[in-house]
């Protein structure tokens, strides 16, 4: 799936039922300031995908973010490893998001 660009998702209504936002950051930089969804720092994912009960929803289609998009490049990597095919990297980060509406 292809990844999604932070004007799509600044337009997306990220409380539709369809969609998990899976930040990846670690907690301080998730409790400092996120636009919702699950935090699983991307340490920390490899081994809770294995875990039955995993939060997320691989019918759902998962945008992962990150502060820049490197982290969420890597993790999105591992969920489509795993099996979870509609995933998507915020590409910029929450840094370029956080530029893009500041100016909207």
């Amino acid at each position: 799936m292809q990844d999604i660009e932070v004007e799509e998702f600044a337009r997306l209504n990220t409380r539709a039922t369809d969609i998990q936002l899976l930040d990846v950051r670690e907690n301080l930089e998730f409790h400092t300031f996120n636009v919702g969804g699950i935090n699983i720092p991307l340490g920390q994912l490899p081994q809770l995908i294995a875990d039955e009960d995993f939060e997320l929803d691989p019918k759902k289609t998962i945008i992962v973010i990150c502060q820049r998009g490197i982290r969420s490049k890597t993790a999105k990597q591992i969920l489509v490893n795993a099996g979870y095919l509609n995933t998507r990297n915020l590409i910029g980060g929450l840094l370029k998001l956080q530029r893009i509406t500041s100016t909207l």
